[in-house]
């Protein structure tokens, strides 16, 4: 058992833990060791970075186990630091970047005084828009905000895809992705059924780069089209609808009003699934109520339960019809249909 003394003390300092990595991350320092091992001194001189406190930043990444260091204080990259690496599969590199980069970090902030007073959005707080809005206006954060949406999508796409293994699309035609940012859950979605064709729906900024929209590349072009639009307007017609963390972005009219617009552009038997963390009992410790913080620090979201996800659909007209879960966490597909 641990001592509980010790305990207070590392949830203290997770901070530092945290912001070790970022330092890491952004320097170059675990890009630099994924071509293999090296002294501090030689990763100083290849990324022009002051060699004694290149040592010591490099002990700390090893400390917190993304690097490892020998005798002769040279030093590899760790297994968990691989997924720092930008070219990894599942690389996390982005995420750091962007929850440990100065935007949230200063968004972060705000939270005694949401929690105080009520409200949300720390983002808008301290730079007076909210974050998307902040990320179309400064192009840096978007790109950061960007990579990130990017690093989740590859380990989200695995949680939904295994949630919807028994999924049934036989009766299903064409896909609309509300929210799909290069199409990386709706391109390995098509990948699976042959059959089934689909539409990536985002904001026009997202679309600007067409090299980074993944259709073409996952052999999926073919099915697979890219439209620009505002989910709060209006939604391509489909016979079912995909919003992977889409909607804990937004606070509960703004989810409704959301739905409603699928729900119109849609015939009757549509379906909704919404991929999202569902917030389990107060027996359980998880990862979705530290998100739901998260969400309330830096937005106006915040994660939900699946009692919560069933309100929603109701409000905005859809049927509950079942949640798929998966072994791997709480992330989840609550299910909706079109009953007239």
């Amino acid at each position: 058992m641990s001592n509980p003394a010790e305990s207070a003390l590392d949830l203290l300092t997770g901070r530092w833990r945290s912001q070790i990595l970022h330092a890491g991350v952004q320097l170059g320092v675990v890009d630099l060791l994924a071509g293999g091992p090296r002294s501090a001194d030689q990763v100083a001189a290849e990324l022009s970075l002051n060699p004694s406190n290149t040592y010591r930043l490099m002990r700390g990444l090893a400390s917190i186990g993304i690097l490892q260091e020998d005798a002769k204080q040279a030093f590899q990259l760790t297994q968990t630091g691989d997924f720092f690496r930008k070219d990894h599969p599942n690389t996390m590199r982005g995420v750091c970047l962007w929850e440990e980069g100065a935007t949230l970090y200063r968004a972060w902030r705000h939270l005694p005084d949401i929690v105080r007073e009520g409200g949300d959005d720390g983002i808008k707080k301290e730079f007076g828009e909210p974050v998307f809005e902040l990320i179309s206006s400064d192009p840096d954060v978007g790109a950061i905000f960007n990579d990130a949406m990017t690093s989740y999508s590859a380990r989200e796409t695995e949680q939904v895809l295994i949630a919807l293994a028994d999924y049934d699309v036989t009766n299903l035609n064409h896909v609309c992705d509300i929210g799909g940012g290069q199409g990386h859950l709706l391109c390995h979605l098509l990948q699976q059924h042959p059959h089934l064709s689909g539409t990536v729906f985002e904001l026009p900024a997202t679309l600007e780069t067409p090299q980074l929209l993944l259709a073409e590349s996952l052999g999926v072009g073919d099915r697979c089209d890219y439209r620009a639009g505002n989910m709060f307007e209006a939604v391509p017609t489909a016979d079912a609808y995909l919003l992977k963390h889409i909607l804990h972005d937004w606070n509960d009219d703004e989810c409704v009003e959301i739905l409603k617009n699928a729900l119109h552009a849609s015939s009757t038997g549509s379906r909704v699934l919404i991929a999202e963390y569902v917030v389990p009992g107060p027996e359980t410790a998880d990862f979705s109520k530290l998100f739901d913080v998260h969400m309330m620090s830096v937005s106006t979201g915040r994660e939900r339960t699946e009692a919560e996800f069933v309100a929603l659909l109701e409000q905005s007209g859809w049927k509950h019809t079942q949640t798929w879960r998966q072994p791997q966490g709480s992330m989840a597909v609550v299910e909706g249909t079109k009953s007239k």
